[in-house]
């Protein structure tokens, strides 16, 4: 197992496996009606055999390339997730998304370990363009994508029905090349 280290503060960024159903479902239910202000996640993880389905589900797409779960841990607690929600190699395209816990909230935990796991897919798999959609309501989304050099591709109009309320949702984006120049690649 590896961990990627998220900066000075101890945070760090590693794989959530099966093996972390427990963890997960117990930081879940610790942020439940927070985290599904605007995603499903909490809905999926109600009890230890949906949290243990819900890993396998991204040990499959890992082991097939066409997704990825990462988790974030502080102080050795698992505090949010950054993930390939969908990811096509062969297209070079990949959407990524987040969540957090209230207690992790407004620490750059997410900015940080998106920017890690977008340059591991541009720079190691090939993908060119990555996408990110957030409800236009969820500011701290959106900024991340802002912090990120994303673009603002659009809003898809009521897309996303979530607990009986459709939600605009914003597509943002960033292309390999314009990554590659926000790093300082050449």
């Amino acid at each position: 197992m590896f961990a990627i280290t998220l900066g000075e503060d101890g945070a760090e960024l590693r794989p959530l496996e099966p093996r972390h159903a427990g963890e997960l479902l117990a930081h879940i239910d610790r942020g439940r009606e927070f985290i599904g202000r605007y995603v499903g996640l909490p809905d999926v993880v109600t009890d230890l055999e949906s949290s243990r389905a819900w890993l396998r589900s991204y040990a499959d797409k890992a082991a097939t390339d066409t997704g990825r779960l990462y988790g974030i841990w502080t102080d050795g607690e698992l505090v949010g997730g950054v993930l390939f929600r969908t990811m096509d190699v062969e297209h070079g395209s990949a959407e990524a998304g987040c969540w957090l816990e209230p207690s992790a909230v407004g620490k750059g935990l997410v900015t940080r370990a998106i920017r890690v796991i977008i340059d591991w897919a541009i720079r190691d798999r090939g993908i060119h363009r990555v996408e990110w959609h957030a409800a236009a309501a969820n500011e701290a989304s959106v900024a991340v994508a802002r912090r990120l050099g994303m673009t603002r591709d659009g809003v898809l109009r009521e897309s996303y029905l979530h607990k009986g309320t459709r939600l605009d949702m914003e597509i943002w984006s960033v292309l390999a090349p314009e990554w590659q120049a926000l790093q300082g690649v050449r």
